[in-house]
């Protein structure tokens, strides 16, 4: 269903359970007096407000990108402050009115943005409770708070809104404010249906992609011939022919159409006569790896170092060795991209689906020359995410094009711009030794990682790029580096990554980035080694986990998917099954996760299919376990496509995997069954599900692939071509 919605009206309905503050939230009332709402992340009014008569507004920096974290946040508030669910309302990633809790990413929402909020709640609870011992003249020990009321010992009982004034929650977080303890929980570790849910089944929610304003006119970007390829000319006479046409914007590189209908925009880019420049400045792809190890490398980075596996590997006479390549990967949401931008008056509203509204909120400043306080970013749930994909790179379109007509523009991606221009998971190369001494054990371990450099906070928008303009971004592929040091207790082990100076397409972070990789290497390996020594790969990792907790979790895999007693492959068979196993504790600090995998190989096709993943997942105290286990269900989904399917392809000038059938996904009758043992631990700090059981898809699905057929797959997507070469070395 679309919307229409103006700038104040959504200014005020985004304030209407402001009433603690009592104070109008738009800049022009902001100027008649009253100031602008806190967003401060260390106040309780950054996050909180109470109205009288009971209900909480939640100011959240972390948003839901379609994941369930709405519901699992609004979960954490409810129990803290002890009201009702239906009583708490949720505003997400609006720069004007919520706190920046940094970018929604690296399952980081509950672990980090939900603490802030539960202790913000609980210094909430501790000021209202004290307010009502003051004016109810009791003991605060006398009082509790059920269902949104303060209850008496005497009985009275009094809403909370009506203990809030200006001033209750006008205060810092307090890190001593007691939280509730575990064993009171009504509402955190309870299956709650997602909020979202019933309206995106009837067709009430407004995604990005419904999201409309009065007088709104429509844009398309023309792209050029190639990644580097400059404008020459373009006709403008070669549009006239096409009604509601506005205007033909040209910034340097940067060309577009806007009109006053969306199919008039679409007709413009495409009928608009066009000269781009020559540009074959991409490597050939059948020569992809041979280019990533001949980058130059700007520097290295040592990730850990026990002991002196250079040494110790000199000396062992059994060695091991392989190489690991993991594909280039693009977002693939099956919604393009869009946003809707405003210019008027020297500032910038944008509505947007990025998952990081705040930092998106200075690019745009920087692209449009302005100050960080004259530009709004607002967040509405797009159709698609898990990392950062188009959003941004449209909403920098989107400003460029209002600017340019002077009134607000949408841009809706198409499925070329998704593709082609999306920012990519970069090609990830991993090199392994290993050594094993007279008795077959673990000498050793080496490994290398060939990699992208960069560490900057901002992925560069494609818009601002082809405009000349500056959006403070720089190479930057993700935190690729987490998870190759291994949770192994190796006696010599050195893991280096090699920071390369560049990449063949703009990279940026994708759903469990660097995690996914190095994992997927880190495991394959361990299995080369167990079937090196005749170890099972379960026990194999028992043996070298000094992790009681980790452990715990391997047993409990082992016995939810019969693991010791699994079927051994038949050897004649042309269809054959095996099981793979492979495990990760998240970046060596977090989530714990073990996986089993049962594939089916056709000896004859090479076609590989996964039946069924059995999962165990530690992630301490869980919030939300339905919403906990729709995350790791999408997890294994996800990332079984990715690992069976997904690579982009390119020529020496631009992507050209630009549909779905050049880039295929997993489809429905491929799902493998998910079989998920949730370990909940009440006592324990919350940590993220939404990335870790990514990690260990492809290892378990390359380790069940040997266990079947003899043959080691190393390089993702596990393509039929590739399965039956493999089998051929075997």
């Amino acid at each position: 269903m679309n919307r229409m919605i103006n700038r104040r009206a959504l200014l005020g309905a985004s304030g209407a359970l402001v009433v603690s503050f009592g104070l109008p939230l738009s800049r022009t009332d902001a100027t008649r007096g009253a100031g602008p709402k806190t967003v401060s992340p260390g106040r309780v009014d950054g996050f909180l407000a109470i109205a009288p008569d009971g209900r909480v507004t939640v100011y959240s920096g972390k948003v839901d990108l379609g994941t369930g974290v709405r519901t699992a946040l609004t979960q954490i508030v409810a129990e803290e402050l002890d009201v009702p669910m239906s009583h708490v309302s949720l505003i997400e990633g609006d720069t004007a009115l919520t706190p920046d809790q940094g970018v929604t990413s690296g399952s980081l929402s509950i672990q980090d943005g939900g603490m802030q909020l539960r202790q913000a709640a609980a210094t909430a609870r501790r000021a209202v409770l004290r307010r009502a011992a003051a004016r109810l003249r009791h003991d605060i020990s006398t009082l509790s708070i059920y269902e949104g009321v303060v209850i008496a010992e005497d009985g009275k009982r009094v809403p909370i809104g009506q203990f809030v004034d200006g001033t209750t929650l006008a205060r810092d977080v307090a890190k001593d404010a007691p939280q509730k303890s575990a064993r009171h929980y009504k509402i955190v570790g309870r299956p709650v249906p997602r909020l979202d849910i019933p309206d995106k089944v009837n067709g009430r929610f407004t995604f990005m992609q419904d999201f409309k304003l009065p007088n709104m006119l429509h844009g398309r970007v023309v792209r050029p011939s190639g990644m580097g390829a400059t404008l020459i000319s373009y006709d403008e006479s070669s549009v006239e022919g096409i009604p509601g046409i506005v205007k033909v914007v040209r910034i340097n590189n940067f060309l577009g159409v806007v009109a006053k209908s969306e199919w008039s925009a679409i007709k413009g880019a495409q009928q608009l006569a066009v000269t781009w420049s020559k540009w074959e400045g991409l490597p050939e792809q059948s020569r992809i790896w041979e280019h990533v190890r001949n980058t130059p490398v700007v520097r290295e980075d040592v990730t850990s170092r026990f002991g002196d596996s250079r040494a110790a590997l000199d000396i062992t006479l059994h060695k091991l060795s392989a190489t690991y390549e993991f594909a280039i990967h693009t977002h693939g949401s099956i919604g393009p991209s869009c946003a809707v931008a405003s210019f008027a008056d020297g500032k910038l509203t944008c509505w947007s689906a990025s998952q990081a509204t705040h930092d998106l909120r200075k690019q745009l400043a920087a692209t449009l020359a302005l100050s960080d306080g004259d530009v709004r970013c607002i967040y509405i749930e797009g159709a698609g995410c898990y990392g950062r994909n188009g959003h941004e790179d449209a909403a920098a379109d989107a400003a460029l094009l209002s600017r340019a007509v002077g009134k607000p523009v949408r841009v809706q991606w198409m499925r070329a711009d998704e593709h082609g221009w999306d920012p990519k998971g970069p090609p990830t190369l991993l090199d392994m030794r290993a050594g094993i001494d007279k008795v077959g054990n673990v000498a050793a371990w080496e490994s290398e990682l060939y990699v992208p450099d960069g560490t900057a906070s901002f992925v560069a928008l494609v818009g601002s790029d082809l405009a000349g303009l500056d959006s403070l971004g720089k190479l930057s592929p993700g935190g690729v580096l987490n998870d190759l040091a291994i949770p192994y207790a190796f006696a010599n082990v050195t893991t280096t990554a090699h920071r390369l100076a560049s990449t063949p397409l703009r990279p940026a972070w994708i759903r469990s980035p660097g995690r996914l990789q190095n994992t997927f290497a880190n495991e394959s390996f361990l299995d080369e080694i167990a079937a090196a020594t005749g170890a099972d790969p379960l026990d194999i990792r028992l043996k070298y986990l000094a992790d009681a907790r980790g452990k715990e979790l391997l047993e409990r895999l082992a016995d939810s998917s019969k693991w010791r007693d699994r079927p051994k492959p038949d050897p004649k068979a042309d269809i054959v099954t095996g099981h793979g196993l492979a495990y990760v504790k998240y970046e060596l600090v977090r989530t714990y996760v073990g996986a089993v995998a049962e594939i089916e190989v056709n000896r004859k096709t090479g076609h590989l299919a996964v039946k069924r993943f059995y999962i165990a997942h530690d992630c301490g105290q869980i919030i939300n376990p339905d919403g906990l286990r729709n995350q790791i269900e999408g997890c294994i989904v996800q990332t079984v496509s990715r690992t069976l399917k997904e690579e982009v392809s390119f020529d020496r000038s631009m992507v050209t995997s630009l549909d779905w059938a050049s880039y295929p996904i997993l489809t429905f009758p491929e799902v493998p069954d998910v079989v998920i043992d949730l370990i909940d631990r009440p006592q324990e700090a919350p940590w993220g599900g939404g990335e870790p059981a990514c990690a260990v898809v492809p290892s378990a699905i390359a380790g069940a692939v040997f266990e079947a057929t003899g043959a080691r797959l190393r390089s993702v997507p596990f393509t039929p071509d590739k399965v039956l070469a493999e089998l051929k070395r075997a």
